[in-house]
């Protein structure tokens, strides 16, 4: 349930310079923040499986941990070779890109609702309340929405580029087997 689920209808339905804000439009933002915020941590999820599953086929598999071998690559016929060098690298490239997927953003903008900046934004939510200005938290909804919009497609460039090196991985490491 949201902060905001039993705010007051008057208060919802309070007029800005550009129109009034409708309960039906509250609600539909703060529903858009919460769903980028999910999307966020979906993406976190599907990077962390991408990374542990890359580890564990790393870790468990011996041909997995044979691309890594030096000797490999100085006395095997040609295709192999070949073969556990692409393994080797898609590999490499997908867990880098998993990990890239869950290191903090830093965007430019922030809202209040970021505890990161709190600091600079609790006295403009002070004086927003003291006026009962439901146009600032529509602006900080808006805002907010913005910033996990772009947190998102950050995060989701990495989790499409590690789950294709995943899928690269696959068809490399039966490819190997096969030319084995």
């Amino acid at each position: 349930m949201s902060d905001f689920d039993s705010a007051p209808t008057e208060m919802l339905e309070m007029t800005m310079a550009s129109g009034e804000i409708t309960e039906e439009y509250f609600n539909h933002l703060r529903k858009i923040n919460d769903v980028f915020y999910d999307q966020i941590k979906i993406s976190d999820q599907k990077a962390a499986y991408i990374f542990t599953f890359m580890l564990a086929f790393l870790i468990s598999s011996s041909e997995g941990r044979g691309v890594f071998n030096w000797t490999r690559y100085t006395q095997g016929p040609w295709l192999p070779v070949a073969i556990s060098a692409i393994l080797a690298v898609v590999s490499i490239l997908s867990i880098l890109a998993a990990i890239l997927v869950v290191l903090p953003r830093r965007v430019n903008k922030s809202t209040s609702l970021f505890w990161g900046t709190w600091p600079q934004h609790r006295d403009v939510f002070e004086q927003a309340a003291q006026r009962s200005d439901v146009g600032y938290l529509f602006r900080e909804y808006l805002e907010n929405a913005d910033v996990l919009s772009l947190i998102a497609r950050q995060k989701y460039k990495f989790v499409s580029y590690a789950f294709r090196g995943l899928v690269f991985t696959v068809f490399a490491y039966v490819a190997l087997l096969a030319a084995s």
